[in-house]
């Protein structure tokens, strides 16, 4: 039987603090080629829910399953989209594939590129949650498509928060993921400004104005190291479990927890 220290220690090993930097962030002065403010209900012109994986299971071992347009789980209250994971099984859904918790993930139906990405968001804290806010193209197999992890966090080490790239050759899967963490103390409590610059040879992200990871496209490998040169979509999601968020269980008396998001904005590379 695996031990509890060697599933924690494989589930620490999928943060990575290799790529820290301290630097400054700023929004473009100019209008967003893209902006969600959720004023209103869910757009669905802008996102999609993805529920794809629903009957065979989610990666990462994830305990959830993503809801399609209910209420309960994704809607826009007071001016910000709530995805909200809750203790449930949902045995009435023709995909139901045993999970005991619900959520929902949000897909842009527009593909982004480089350029600045602003989200303003408050993350949950309970144990067992995985907030998520990332970048994926559309098609593509996983790792050589490329992955950006804007931000993620962890209810078991609630308010320490993690951007992270994933490829072919820097990857978790083989301990050479590039990424960087950060503390932010009201993460809990409070929105903060996740941000990302995207550009042709680098990718830095930040926090409220301070970037604190940048990856430079100067590794040998081509596509293999630096696959982000195409559009990819923006995804918002609240996991349940998992191998990471689940690796000191889940808390299930502390659902339902909330990813909330004032706002999406990105800036197109001019």
């Amino acid at each position: 039987m695996t031990s509890v220290v060697a599933l924690l220690a494989q589930a620490v090993s999928l943060a990575a603090t290799n790529y820290s930097v301290d630097v400054p962030m700023h929004a473009p002065p100019v209008r967003p080629a893209f902006a969600d403010e959720f004023n209103q209900a869910i757009d669905p012109s802008r996102w999609r829910f993805d529920t794809t994986r629903n009957r065979e299971g989610w990666a990462n071992h994830e305990q959830q399953y993503y809801a399609a347009d209910r209420r309960n789980n994704a809607r826009v209250e007071h001016g910000a989209l709530v995805i909200e994971a809750r203790h449930e099984a949902l045995r009435w859904e023709a995909d139901w594939g045993g999970q005991g918790y619900s959520s929902a993930k949000l897909v842009s139906r527009a593909a982004l590129g480089y350029g600045f990405y602003e989200v303003h968001a408050k993350l949950p804290c309970g144990r067992g949650t995985w907030p998520a806010i990332w970048l994926l193209p559309h098609t593509g197999s996983w790792p050589d498509m490329g992955e950006i992890d804007l931000v993620e966090m962890v209810g078991w080490q609630p308010r320490v928060v993690h951007p992270t790239l994933h490829t072919a050759a820097y990857n978790h899967k083989r301990g050479t993921q590039r990424g960087a963490e950060r503390r932010v103390g009201s993460a809990c409590t409070a929105y903060h400004r996740y941000q990302l610059d995207w550009q042709p040879h680098s990718i830095t992200i930040g926090v409220d104005g301070h970037g604190y990871m940048r990856v430079l496209d100067d590794q040998p490998g081509g596509h293999a190291a630096w696959p982000f040169t195409v559009p990819y979509e923006l995804i918002l999601n609240l996991a349940v479990g998992g191998d990471w968020g689940g690796a000191k269980g889940i808390d299930d008396a502390a659902l339902p927890q909330r990813l909330s998001v004032d706002y999406v904005r990105y800036w197109r590379l001019r």
